[in-house]
């Protein structure tokens, strides 16, 4: 089928799986007629590919507004959609966007939903110490993460995997799915499945500040929180004498002490509610990071 003779899709994109999906879309030769994204944070660590560029590069029209507003809707009705689909763009799709395209608009959700709604969900659940976690895309409604599900692909969580080893996962989970499912949701045909809302929890935004230690906790729990938010992402974090210090990696080990004590220099053990946790890299707040 000739580009031109495919269904315009309009994009709402950003991060890796905006970028993969965004360059799947591109290689079938579909249609994407405009594309939103963001600017990028300069707070932010930034490690994955620009949507923008990748847009820019291939010549389609791309917009960065901070909200969608009255007007950006007119802008996108101007390109006439009829398909929309949305991959890890950070604001909320308004009703007044969802309503214009004739097949229907559609997001990629990194959990296999209806578990882990919400946002940081790829996070969580590397904290919460699940052993797999996925894609899904769906239907997009004025309710986040509820609309039926077309398609969903499962990746596992090692229990080495960092957050941003999940992450990667589930990007290609994400490309591979929309894949997958492309033909069928430009053609309208895509069957939908309808969410069990008794399988459902959620999780909200996280904060540098939810990074903080609870060494009561045991080891395990710990270590799962250190390798879910290391680098890329703000890092956890102890306070001693007032000051931050960042474990970007540990294990936990075997043992018994106070929580909190300092059981050994080398290699360095500190206690927890159950087992030890060795720290292997650290970082005092405001100086380089090192290995313990």
């Amino acid at each position: 089928m000739n580009t031109m003779t495919r269904p315009r899709i309009a994009l709402f994109a950003y991060s890796e799986v905006g970028s993969l999906c965004l360059e799947e879309l591109i290689r079938s030769g579909a249609n994407v007629s405009v594309v939103f994204t963001h600017e990028d944070d300069p707070n932010e660590e930034i490690w994955f590919r620009s949507v923008k560029e990748i847009a820019a590069e291939n010549n389609i029209p791309v917009f960065t507004p901070e909200k969608i507003t009255a007007a950006e809707v007119e802008k996108l009705r101007s390109y006439s959609p009829e398909l929309i689909f949305s991959f890890y763009y950070r604001e909320m799709i308004p009703a007044a966007v969802l309503e214009l395209p004739h097949l229907g608009a559609y997001n990629i959700h990194g959990a296999l939903l209806p578990k882990y709604r919400g946002r940081a969900c790829v996070n969580w659940a590397v904290i919460n110490g699940e052993k797999e976690t996925g894609a899904t895309l769906h239907e997009m409604t004025e309710l986040a993460d509820r609309g039926g599900i077309v398609a969903a692909k499962a990746v596992p969580i090692l229990f080495e995997d960092t957050g941003h080893d999940v992450f990667i996962k589930v990007a290609q989970a994400a490309r591979d799915i929309l894949k997958e499912s492309l033909t069928d949701l430009e053609a309208g045909t895509a069957k939908i499945t309808t969410q069990n809302e008794e399988e459902a929890t959620k999780y909200g935004r996280r904060r540098p500040e939810d990074g903080k230690i609870d060494w009561n906790k045991s080891a395990v729990e710990i270590y799962n929180l250190v390798r879910a938010v290391t680098h890329p992402f703000p890092g956890a974090f102890a306070e001693v004498g007032g000051k931050k210090i960042y474990i970007w990696k540990a294990l936990p080990e075997e043992g018994h002490a106070r929580p909190g004590y300092i059981v050994s220099d080398e290699p360095l053990l500190i206690g927890t509610g159950k087992g030890l946790l060795r720290i292997i890299r650290f970082q005092p707040e405001g100086e380089p990071e090192r290995d313990a």
